[in-house]
């Protein structure tokens, strides 16, 4: 068995997303390893947003308002960090464009992740009822242990 070395969190800024790096943290303290938190801004949203924009606005609007929103989700990977007091332990902090299951899987790839800690919900309550979408595809697919947290363990 590998040891486990970097604990990747993905982080959909829902309400789940605490409990995933407070989980993480206490993963990290126990096996002396960092944490790397990943975000997937999903290409889906881009894309309406471009839709949305590019009838009304000049073509720089779109970028702009793309760059706010990374950088919101970047301030939010902050904030988790800090809620959760695992700022040392935190090593990068990710934001990442795409369809989201392939780019955590890429995620893992690229940073030699050595396990997986997501919820099992996240942005989309009505959309999957038992297990959200990007969590069951991860499931199937993830390279490396994934734990995954029910809803329950929030609040």
């Amino acid at each position: 068995m590998r040891k486990i070395e970097r604990i990747m969190v993905a982080v959909d800024l829902s309400d789940y997303s605490l409990p995933s790096v407070q989980y993480a943290k206490q993963l990290a303290q126990a096996l002396g390893a960092e944490i790397i938190l990943v975000n997937v801004y999903n290409q889906r949203d881009i894309s309406a947003i471009r839709t949305a924009t590019d009838a009304y606005y000049d073509p720089g609007f779109f970028d702009k308002v793309v760059e706010e929103n990374k950088t919101f989700r970047r301030n939010h990977l902050d904030n988790l960090a800090e809620q959760a007091g695992a700022q040392d332990l935190v090593k990068r902090k990710l934001v990442r464009i795409g369809v989201p299951h392939q780019e955590l899987l890429a995620a893992i790839k690229e940073e030699k992740a050595d396990m997986l800690v997501m919820g099992t919900k996240g942005r989309s309550n009505l959309a999957d009822t038992i297990v959200g979408s990007v969590a069951r595809k991860m499931v199937h697919s993830s390279p490396i242990p994934l734990v995954t947290l029910p809803p329950e363990s929030v609040g």
